[in-house]
């Protein structure tokens, strides 16, 4: 194969891809229930007083009521499901675009964007009509795609769907993702190239001379390990995103929006070759790309270690600490930009492109706005991958007044039950929450308020989403402070229970050992559910009272609570 030469000056390319995608959702079935009426024996029958006139009318008004609140609870717990099931396939799809921004960048990387003009050679010349080329590179693309789906696919099929969540929130796991992240971007900063052995390279592409759609497939299968030195490190960060969602599909989505965006560029360049010359060279442009993307691993990777910190109470790894440590990388990464410093394989910069100027730009701006931070600011975009607000030793806004006072309920319980163990768990100004549920049962019978229990994580990404960004809402604190008794259950609490409450899981068969696997245990047995965060609204008894949900936006979360609390009244 011969290279193509490409002689053209670029001063401008853009790179435009449009995805139409159709998303069915199937709105839940709702059931109707049925009420028959007692028919009494002739035996049975028993005189009573008639009521009067006022009375029938009191009755009439009081059942009326009744009715119509359990309606418009039946029609917000409704309304509440069908967005409860549509969080899902939202968050997939941000899975997707997360895989393909992925893919994209693992594109213009040093180890795949060369070989799309080879690539391009190859079909052009050897498919002799343009039609067997176009069709030749279409199996090229669905060979790509099916390769890394196939490896997403596997994964899934190795840890199984129900491990996918536990895997996101253990320690073990959490540390491993922490140390190959790291791995990878000192990897794309040059200290060393991670590859495959090059025997399966040279396999693969003997297979590939044989023709055929065998030989397009081992082609694609070629270009997978030859540029996995590059791609490698970009598969490993976004399965880390889709690991962190715990959803069973999650690996094989983002995969497909990965492979999508390798693979579309080869496919449409290869049916339309005159595009080639309005791509810019190769040159020393690819490893600046391949050493921002090291830089935003490394940064990332601290996510992974803020996990274990904080489920195993290192307390080491504070919001302050990464802070620090993303204000440093964001500093070098600015200077990278503007050509101050380089590295071992970067070419000098004689002088900035329009371009290198404004990503140097966005750096810096990223990094100021993370400055204050470091004085308690909550920083809210970036948020949720930073370590709660709790953590920080230094927080000005900790002497401010909240968004509204939390009431004055006073119970018997002055000593809270794992309190102290929970002191750096994520909390929202204003609210009062409990950690042990027969507490919270206590306290919600000497109230007289129903209880939200909030199934959260130290690891929970969206529940520090909902934290940050739901509880708050002025409407929905006041509720939560007012109405509810709040029990916070952190399924990946890793301190031990006492060995007198050790048990085995009548439902999953394990060993119960921890303070967070009594508490997981218990939303898989009482409600068949494993995830984070999750809500369930019961009263003093411990019954349920409306369909329990998962994240949320703030209308439909006030629609949850409303529906809860009305159905809580009727229920009296």
């Amino acid at each position: 194969m011969t290279p193509f030469n490409n002689r053209s000056t670029l001063r401008n390319f853009i790179l435009f891809f449009t995805i139409i995608f159709a998303f069915a959702v199937l709105a839940p079935n709702s059931a109707n229930a049925f009420q028959k009426a007692d028919e009494g024996a002739p035996s049975d029958l028993q005189f009573t007083s008639l009521p009067t006139a006022a009375d029938s009318i009191a009755i009439r008004k009081k059942a009326d009521s009744v009715a119509k609140a359990k309606t418009d609870s039946v029609a917000r717990v409704q309304a509440t499901a069908k967005a409860a099931a549509e969080e899902a396939p939202k968050s997939l799809w941000q899975l997707f675009v997360i895989g393909f921004l992925g893919g994209f960048a693992a594109f213009l990387l040093p180890c795949v964007y060369p070989m799309l003009p080879l690539t391009v050679s190859f079909f052009t010349k050897k498919g002799g009509t343009r039609a067997n080329a176009i069709w030749q590179s279409i199996l090229y693309g669905l060979s790509i795609i099916f390769i890394y789906v196939f490896f997403g696919l596997l994964i899934t099929l190795v840890f199984g769907p129900a491990a996918l969540n536990a895997l996101a929130t253990n320690g073990v796991f959490n540390f491993f993702f922490f140390l190959m992240l790291v791995v990878f971007g000192v990897s794309f900063l040059g200290a060393f190239e991670i590859t495959l052995p090059s025997s399966l390279a040279n396999k693969l592409d003997q297979n590939s001379d044989k023709g055929g759609l065998a030989g397009i497939f081992f082609m694609a299968s070629t270009l997978v390990v030859v540029s996995f030195s590059c791609t490698g490190p970009a598969i490993g960060g976004v399965l880390a995103s889709a690991f962190t969602k715990g959803e069973r599909l999650a690996p094989i989505i983002v995969m497909s929006g990965f492979s999508l965006a390798i693979a579309l560029p080869f496919t449409i360049f290869a049916m339309f070759p005159s595009l080639l010359k309005s791509l810019p060279k190769s040159g020393g442009w690819l490893n600046s790309v391949k050493v921002v993307l090291g830089f935003i691993e490394i940064a990332f990777a601290l996510k992974f270690l803020s996990n274990v910190d904080l489920a195993y109470h290192w307390n080491l790894i504070d919001r302050e600490v990464v802070l620090s440590i993303w204000i440093a990388i964001g500093v070098l990464l600015s200077l990278y930009l503007t050509g101050k410093i380089k590295f071992a394989h970067d070419s000098d910069i004689k002088h900035l492109t329009v371009t290198r100027t404004f990503f140097a730009m966005a750096a810096f701006a990223f990094t100021v706005y993370m400055v204050p931070g470091l004085w308690g600011a909550p920083l809210k975009s970036i948020s949720a991958l930073l370590p709660p607000l709790s953590t920080q030793d230094f927080d000005l806004s900790a002497g401010g007044s909240p968004a509204a006072a939390a009431p004055a309920n006073t119970t018997t319980i002055k000593v809270k039950k794992y309190e102290e163990l929970f002191k750096r768990l994520p909390k929202v100004k204003g609210l009062e929450e409990w950690y042990d549920y027969d507490q919270a049962i206590e306290v919600a019978k000497q109230l007289h308020k129903p209880i939200l229990i909030d199934f959260t994580g130290w690891n929970c990404v969206n529940c520090r989403k909902m934290e940050q960004e739901v509880f708050p809402d002025p409407a929905i604190l006041k509720s939560l402070q007012n109405d509810f008794v709040m029990l916070q259950m952190v399924i990946d609490e890793k301190t031990d229970l006492p060995a007198a409450e050790q048990y085995k899981s009548a439902v999953t068969g394990k060993n119960i050992t921890t303070i967070g696997g009594k508490m997981l245990d218990f939303e898989i047995s009482r409600y068949n559910s494993n995830a984070q965060p999750f809500y369930v609204i019961v009263n003093e008894k411990g019954k349920s009272l409306v369909t329990p949900q998962g994240a949320s936006n703030i209308e439909t979360f006030k629609a949850y609570l409303a529906s809860g609390l009305a159905a809580y009244k009727a229920a009296k």
